[in-house]
């Protein structure tokens, strides 16, 4: 441990900490979303955002736009980038650095323009495409029927221990070739990069976060070492095969299999939540677990798992009613897009007949589109259909813990009973 960095570290965050918690207290709206009781609850945040002149001038120095036509333009606007024109991220770091606070987490091709972020997803592209994705479906579906086997077992359980990490941990390391994965030692792995998303909140995250990075990297590096060698038919072991530099194959590895399970765990506890709230979902969907993939769609809509993504532009660009100076940092609100009632009537509902489920942005759009959605759909649609046809009066008991998260709208804990 660096006690000077430490020291360093810990009294920026103090002061980035107070001086952000005076702006949300005297209104600033984009700002509040990282403080309770706003952070709980955003709905009226998202509203008054999307109600505002886009794009919003935070005075965090940030543009905001917040309403669905808004966020799908520039998502998929090329000419916005996700580094400035140094190659810096967003955070404000410069090229070739990453600022601990801002950006703990080496987010591989996520955190690239092209040619590089072109050449990396590429190179994983082929595990990921629709027609590859079906042949995992008898696994995702064995996995789905035992995991909720298990549970209606116990009665009560936790929907994000039990059910909702420990498929989607299980088939991305299937997918990648991890053995024997550990769904407790990932989902610690997963909690401590979930918190540094968005940016570290105490330096005891920080710690945390760094710790399970290097334990991670620390597997896949022996992994990858082990396939140079002798390869399976996996995707750590198409990645050796490559020959390419070493860090750069386990960042990527690492942000498929963080990702890979992370994002599919909240949709899943995400969706259960919302349609145990309401009761009446769950019973539409117990009475017909084929609906599922209605359900999935509905609950990207809904409570999106990534809540925004940031651009910025390398000229001046008109946005709105605005010209965007160069390196200016502009956040799309995806999770407020889903909401947005020019797009969804009662939007605020979550509505299994709803015509226009399937038009959200939870997956982002343009060149960074989720690699993984046509994963994430089956491993929602088949889990929720397995946990609906088996427990048809799941509900929710109190205890549930949602995570102080700007960018990943999750559960950390869901008590339920069948």
């Amino acid at each position: 441990m660096d006690l000077r960095r430490d020291v360093r570290l810990g009294t920026r965050l103090a002061v980035v900490r107070a001086g952000g918690l005076a702006m949300a207290l005297a209104g600033d709206p984009v700002l509040r979303l990282l403080y309770r009781p706003w952070i709980d609850d955003p709905t009226a945040i998202q509203r008054q955002l999307r109600e505002a002149a886009q794009p919003y001038a935070s005075r965090a120095g940030v543009l905001v736009v917040a309403t669905h036509a808004m966020c799908r333009d520039l998502v998929r606007d090329r000419r916005f980038m996700v580094r400035t024109r140094s190659g810096g991220s967003l955070g404000g770091a410069v090229e070739g650095e990453r600022d601990p606070l801002l950006e703990p987490v080496d987010l591989s091709f996520l955190g690239m323009d092209p040619p590089e972020h072109t050449r990396l997803r590429r190179l994983v592209g082929t595990f990921f495409t629709p027609a590859r994705v079906n042949g995992y479906e008898p696994l995702v579906v064995a996995l789905s029927e035992r995991l909720a086997d298990e549970a209606a077992k116990q009665g009560r359980f936790d929907l994000v221990a039990d059910v909702a990490t420990p498929l989607p941990v299980a088939v991305i390391a299937e997918i990648l070739g991890v053995p024997d994965a550990d769904a407790g030692a990932f989902a610690q792995w997963g909690r401590a990069v979930a918190a540094g998303l968005g940016g570290v909140r105490s330096l005891r995250a920080l710690h945390r976060l760094e710790i399970a990075i290097g334990e991670l990297r620390a597997l896949l590096g022996d992994l990858l070492e082990k396939r140079r060698h002798d390869p399976a038919d996996d995707l750590i072991s198409h990645l050796a095969a490559q020959d390419a530099d070493a860090q750069e194959t386990v960042s990527l590895a690492a942000l498929l299999l963080l990702a890979g399970f992370e994002t599919t765990s909240t949709l899943l506890s995400n969706a259960v939540a919302a349609m145990t709230e309401a009761r009446e979902p769950w019973a539409q969907l117990s009475a017909s677990p084929g609906r599922a993939a209605d359900a999935v769609e509905e609950s990207l809509r809904f409570d999106a798992p990534i809540q925004f993504t940031a651009r910025t532009p390398h000229e001046t660009l008109r946005l709105g009613d605005r010209d965007v100076a160069p390196d200016t940092v502009v956040m799309a609100m995806l999770g407020a897009a889903g909401r947005d009632p020019a797009v969804h009537a009662d939007p605020d509902v979550f509505d299994l007949d709803r015509p226009t489920r399937g038009e959200h942005l939870a997956f982002s759009g343009g060149i960074h589109y989720c690699l993984g959605a046509p994963l994430a759909r089956l491993e929602g649609r088949v889990a929720l259909a397995a946990l609906a046809a088996r427990m048809p009066a799941l509900h929710r008991e109190d205890g549930a813990v949602r995570r102080r998260s700007l960018l990943l709208r999750s559960y950390q804990r869901l008590p339920v009973s069948t």
